[in-house]
C-alpha cells in the first residue's frame, strides 16, 4: 500500500523507540534517512535489514519527486531523522505536503522530541508555551529575539553548542539578563544537564566549559511588574 510514514527516533538513548516504530521500519520497502550513518547505528542495533535513501535538507527539493513516484508506485516508506520526529526543525515538511497533493497516505508515530521533556524539566509554566526552533543566524535574527523579548508564555528554542555562548548573550541584552531561564543538553544520554539560572549566569557558566550535543533554551514568559497606577 502506497504510504509514507513519520517515524521518531531516540534523541539519544537507543531504548527511547517504541515497539511500533520498530514495527513500521521492519515492515517498509525503504527508508529516507536524514543521515544513513545515524540510521544505520540505529537500525543495526535492532538487528533490521532495509534499504535506506539519503534525504536530507541540502537534497530533499532534488530527490522529492523521485520518492513521490516511487511511493505512488505502490511502496510504503519511512521518513527518519538522526534525532527525534521528523520536520520538527529537520527535514520532511516538503515531503509531507507533497504526498497530501499525490493523495499519499500519511501516518505520523507519536515518539521522541527534545523539546519536551527539556521543557518539563525547566519546571517553568507548560500549559502555554511557544517553539521557535532554531533562530535566524543571520537576517532576521535580532527582529525575531525582540518581538518574542515580551512574550507572556514559556519560549522554547534549539541552539547548536557552538552557538550557545553568542546566543546566551543576545538573549540577555533583548530578554534581560535577570530573566529565568534552562539551558538542557545531551537529553537522555548519561551526562544529560538541565541547568537553571538567570540568562546572564546561563552565559558564564556555558562560557567556561567546552558543549558538547544539542541544546535547548528554554524562556521563562515574560513577567510585567504591574505599579499603583496599572491596577484599578
Amino acid at each position: 500500500m502506497s504510504k509514507l510514514y513519520i517515524v521518531p527516533t531516540p534523541i539519544g538513548n537507543l531504548e527511547d523507540i517504541t515497539l511500533r516504530s520498530l514495527r513500521i521500519l521492519k515492515e517498509v520497502d525503504f527508508i529516507l534517512a536524514e543521515d544513513t550513518r545515524q540510521t544505520q547505528k540505529l537500525l543495526k542495533h535492532y538487528k533490521i535489514q532495509k534499504k535506506i535513501i539519503s534525504h536530507h535538507k541540502f537534497n530533499e527539493h532534488k530527490t522529492l519527486q523521485h520518492v513521490i513516484n516511487r511511493i505512488s508506485s505502490g511502496l510504503s516508506a519511512a521518513l527518519v531523522s538522526d534525532a527525534g520526529t521528523p520536520c520538527i526543525s529537520d527535514p520532511g515538511f516538503l515531503l509531507v505536503r507533497e504526498c497530501r497533493r499525490n493523495n499519499i497516505a500519511v501516518e505520523c508515530l507519536p515518539g521522541p522530541t527534545a523539546f519536551v521533556p527539556a521543557l518539563v524539566n525547566s519546571g517553568f509554566p507548560s500549559d502555554r508555551f511557544i517553539f521557535e526552533g532554531f533562530l535566524p543566524q543571520k537576517k532576521g535574527r535580532k527582529k525575531r529575539l525582540l518581538a518574542l523579548a515580551a512574550e507572556d508564555r514559556t519560549v522554547i528554542f534549539y541552539e547548536s553548542p557552538y552557538r550557545l555562548v553568542k546566543t546566551l548573550n543576545e538573549m540577555t541584552e533583548f530578554f534581560g539578563e535577570n530573566r529565568q531561564a534552562c539551558v538542557s543538553r545531551e537529553l537522555s544520554k548519561i551526562y544529560e544537564e538541565n541547568k537553571i539560572g538567570t540568562i546572564k549566569e546561563l552565559a558564564s557558566y556555558f562560557r567556561q566549559k567546552k558543549v558538547k550535543g544539542e541544546i535547548v533554551i528554554v524562556i521563562k514568559a515574560y513577567e510585567k511588574i504591574l505599579n499603583n497606577s496599572d491596577v484599578e
